[in-house]
């Protein structure tokens, strides 16, 4: 499993219109094939930088993700709200407590 982390930051007129592109794709993100789980976290401190969390049957599934129209069009418009460069980490799955 891959578990990815993307952190994108803002600009702060902009928070109000990736919420609103976020709730409209979500769904259909989350049930891409290979994907198994979405979520959105917001900063503590930050309102305008905002994190997504997810799973990844495998870096191929995330590839057929990332090569989708899907993928293409919600981060081409997400690209444009942005106030900063977009980081993404990508981790294997080790071990997980309960």
């Amino acid at each position: 499993m891959l578990v990815r982390v993307v952190k994108m930051t803002f600009k702060k007129d902009s928070v109000n219109d990736f919420l609103e592109n976020f709730n409209s794709h979500k769904e259909m993100i989350r049930n891409f094939p290979g994907c198994s789980h979405l979520e959105l976290w917001q900063d503590k401190n930050f309102e305008n930088i905002f994190m997504t969390y997810s799973y990844w049957d495998s870096e191929e599934a995330l590839e057929q993700y990332r090569d989708s129209e899907l993928f293409k069009s919600v981060w081409s418009y997400t690209k444009s709200l942005f106030a900063d460069k977009p980081m993404a980490f990508s981790a294997k799955k080790i071990e997980e407590l309960p």
